[in-house]
Parts: C-alpha cells; structure tokens; sequence
C-alpha cells in the first residue's frame, strides 16, 4: 500500500490560497480518479477540485471555512490493496444536490432537544396534569377582507383577524394591525412565537463580501452627494422606445443611466479610475468597463459591462440581462466578475429617497440610482409663469475616495448626469 498525498493545485494565476467551501468526501471513502474531491472559492469564483488517483480518504486538511495555501497539503489518499473499513450501523444519506458553482455555503447549528421528559421521568411522584381546555377554533380568515402580505403579517404575530376592526371600507390593513396591537399591548396579548437561535458560520462569498466591505471602509474616506432628478420626460422617452423595440430587449432605466454616465464621465477622468493605494498610483481609465452590483441567493456579486461606453441602448439592456441571470445562476466566469472601472448600485422598488453606497475597492467612486417618486413640483407654464404639474423624480447618490476625487468634481459629474437625464434626446445623440 502506497499513499499519495494531494496538496492544493494551483487555481488561478496569481492566487496564492483558496477557502475550502464544501467537502465532497470524508476520511474513510473511497474516491475514484477523477472524482469530485471539493470546492474551494478564490476571488469570487468556486472551483472543483477533483482526484488524481483512486484509493482510500485518510486524511483532509482543514473544515469548511479553513483558507489552505496553494502547494499545503488538501488530503492523503490510501492508493494501493484493500482497506478494511469500518461500516457505519446505517448506510449515510446521499449527499444533497450540488448549487450553483458560486453558491454560498452556509452551516446552521440548531440546540439539542428538550430534557423535559427526563426531569419528569425522574420525579418519582409527579403532579397531575389536567387535561387541556380545547381552544375555541378562530373564525375563518376567509371571510375578511385582507392582502396576503396583511394576512402573512397577522399569522406570524398570532392576530386573529376576525378580531380586527378595519378602519375603512372593510378591509383590513397593516395600520389597523398596528391599532390592533397598540389597543391590546397592556392586556397581556401575546405576540408570535420566537424563533429559535441559529449559528451561521461566515463561509464562501459571504466571507469574501465582509471582508471587502471592512477593507473598504477601513482603508477609504468615503463622502456622499446626493442629487435630485426630474425623469418625467425620460420615463416617456423610454416607454416610446419600448413600444416599438420589436425583438429587441425591453429597456429599464439602467440602460439610460448608464449612457448617462459614460456620456459625461471623459470629462471627469479622476472618477473613472482606480487606486492603489500601496503604490501610492492612480490609474485613470479611457474605457468604461462598468461594474453592475447584483443580488443573488449567494450575495453581492458585480458583474462587468466591458467598454460599456461603446454600447448603444439595446446593447446595454441585453448584456446587463445576460450577466446578471450568469451571476445569480452561477455561471459567470471570473473574468466576467473582474476588472471593473466604476460601478454601478441599484436596489430596483426598493431604492429609497437615498442611499450610501459602499466603493467597490480599488475603483474611487461608485454611483446608486434611487427609486422613482411621483411629486407635485413647480413647472414653466409656457407664457413666463409657473403651474403645479405631477412629475417623476429619482435622486442620484454617489460616494468617493475623498483621497483622489474632490466633492466639487463629484457634484458637477453628477449635475453633468443630471442635465442628460432630464433632456434626455441628448442621449441619442452621438
């Protein structure tokens, strides 16, 4: 019998370790070559390792979690003769279907169970439990007139919403919930059950994603500008190009903002750049390559639009929906999630009146787009005089590294991004 001992295989030009992100096997099995060993995450990106050799499983290196070096050992494999193996009293269960290649890896450690049956075993005399008072049944929910969000909500508090009195029209809304709950806070309502505590352990792009937040908090002074912007006149022009795009991609306001963006940004080279700080070197870009912050089940992911500024319209909508469905599928490559100029963060519905975004280190500046708004604003009436008309606003956040982009220069990009927005025929114009 021979032992062969596997260590970490280089996975990357320039990737010094890896993290260990899910075993596929454990000491004792027996791995044929070329079978799937582990995955291990670097840079955003999971990869599987697989076996040189057939054998037996002695030994792994490190838990999920564990950072390995590249060349450390990874496991020792048993490759020659028959290893007796002790049997488990019952066969193991199959291992669960392997996510996505990104996807995060998440270990949840529950409490043991309760010790009540113990302690009652062990009084030799217990008291008489009387037997419950059945629990009038509730009147069925059916016949309320409520919103599904409205009857989830009053599910998880323990509400019966029968008992609820609408404030109008009968039906039955979060703020009579809220009535409800202030009425009945000091006659002993219970609310709903708690759940029970749960250890997550940081693993995989989670880890990777707090530890570039930290490292970007830590290492940049960030500031913030926030201005407001009148979209009415963009959203028509949008729902025009919509309406007779044929086969083309139907256009979100990102596709326009980021035209926006590119259009304005060679005047403001120091913000299309990044910074290395350790080298004390700015280097300003000419090309645009716009990263594209993406939710997915695994976490943020910034995708890239490369030479997004030379993309037209349909261009910019096709390719942002053909990265992002990569990125939360799993399927983006690493260099489709690297090499980002600037970037670009929106939360959709639910963008709020501003936000904060966090700089995507090394580039100095990063730009979040806020939820549309429909307001009354004061508007020329064509004869020299002003009428109320209802229009549609959206504020414009940016942060920046206050180290290489000063607050003057950030507030005329994005007074520059504004004036295209609200006269927005200046997009189409090359």
């Amino acid at each position: 019998m021979a032992t062969f001992t596997f260590n970490m295989p280089d996975v990357g030009e320039g990737v010094a370790e890896a993290e260990v992100v899910e075993w596929h096997v454990k000491v004792g099995d027996r791995v044929e070559e070329d079978q799937h060993l582990v995955d291990v995450m670097t840079d955003k990106a999971t990869i599987d390792i697989e076996s040189p050799v057939a054998g037996i499983v002695k030994e792994v290196a490190g838990e999920v979690g564990d950072v390995i070096a590249v060349g450390a050992m990874l496991l020792v494999i048993e490759t020659e003769g028959e290893i007796a193996v002790e049997e488990e009293p019952e066969a193991a269960p199959a291992p669960a279907p392997k996510a996505p290649e990104v996807a995060e890896r998440i270990e949840v450690e529950t409490s043991d169970a309760s010790d009540a049956d113990d302690a009652l075993a062990a009084d030799p005399d217990p008291e008489p439990v009387p037997a419950p008072t059945p629990a009038p049944e509730p009147r069925h929910e059916a016949k309320v007139l409520a919103s599904p969000a409205v009857r989830q909500r009053a599910r998880d508090l323990g509400i019966d919403l029968a008992e609820v009195k609408p404030a109008e029209d009968g039906r039955i809304r979060h703020g009579d919930l809220d009535q409800f709950l202030a009425y009945n806070a000091g006659g002993g309502f219970a609310s709903g059950k708690a759940r029970a505590d749960e250890t997550i352990k940081v693993i995989g792009l989670r880890k990777r994603i707090a530890q570039n937040m930290a490292a970007s908090k830590r290492h940049i002074p960030h500031f913030t500008y926030v201005e407001e912007c009148d979209v009415t006149d963009l959203e028509e022009l949008r729902a025009q190009l919509n309406a007779g795009r044929g086969e083309k991609p139907k256009l979100t306001m990102l596709p326009l903002l980021i035209r926006a963006i590119c259009k304005a940004l060679p005047d403001y080279p120091m913000i299309n750049a990044r910074y290395d700080d350790e080298a004390g070197v700015v280097t300003r870009h000419g090309s645009v390559h716009l990263g594209m912050a993406t939710q997915t089940d695994s976490g943020l992911m910034v995708p890239v639009i490369r030479d997004a500024h030379a993309k037209n319209l349909w261009q910019l909508a096709r390719e942002i929906v053909r990265l992002a469905e990569a990125a939360r599928s799993g399927k983006a490559t690493s260099e489709e999630l690297s090499g980002s100029t600037l970037t670009i963060t929106s939360l959709g519905p639910l963008g709020g009146v501003a936000t904060t975004p966090v700089i995507n280190r090394p580039e100095v500046a990063i730009i979040g787009p806020n939820r549309i708004v429909e307001r009354p604003m004061f508007v020329p009436d064509g004869f020299g005089g002003e009428r109320v008309a209802k229009r549609k606003l959206m504020n414009i956040s940016i942060s920046c590294d206050h180290r290489v982009v000063d607050g003057y220069d950030a507030a005329s990009f994005v007074q520059d991004v504004k004036r295209l927005l609200e006269s927005p025929a200046l997009l189409l114009v090359e």
